[in-house]
């Protein structure tokens, strides 16, 4: 017999909403089975949650996983999906790189407006 999740297992294994869950489905990025109202996740919905929670943590936005997991299910498959994956990961990376950069000058810019504004209080006779 197959084994299947409910609702209530994932949430507290993975530590999400149910709302959460249902937003996946919503999405089209899992495909519970259905016996009524229940859903029923297959192994494999859950390794999908799995990867898509992954994906969110990195940055990923919801399109960027549903191409990714698109890919994956479409010619070529998994080397495709590897491939896209990959190319993901560097643009994620730079764009990460060049925010580090925008931080890291914003914070020369703080510190040279506070020891400007320290230099004319001591020029004006001002203690801090």
């Amino acid at each position: 017999m197959d084994k299947y999740y409910s609702i209530t297992e994932l949430t507290r294994e993975f530590g999400i909403s149910t709302r959460t869950l249902r937003f996946y489905e919503d999405e089209g990025l899992i495909h519970p089975e259905r016996r009524g109202r229940t859903r029923l996740f297959r192994p494999a919905d859950r390794h999908l949650i799995k990867e898509i929670l992954r994906g969110r943590r990195i940055g990923f936005t919801i399109a960027e996983i549903r191409e990714i997991i698109q890919v994956y299910k479409d010619p070529p498959g998994e080397m495709g999906q590897l491939q896209l994956l990959m190319k993901r990961v560097e643009e994620k990376r730079e764009d990460l790189r060049q925010k580090r950069k925008d931080i890291e000058d914003t914070l020369a810019e703080l510190d040279n407006v506070e020891e400007a504004c320290l230099t004319r209080l001591a020029e004006i006779g001002v203690g801090t």
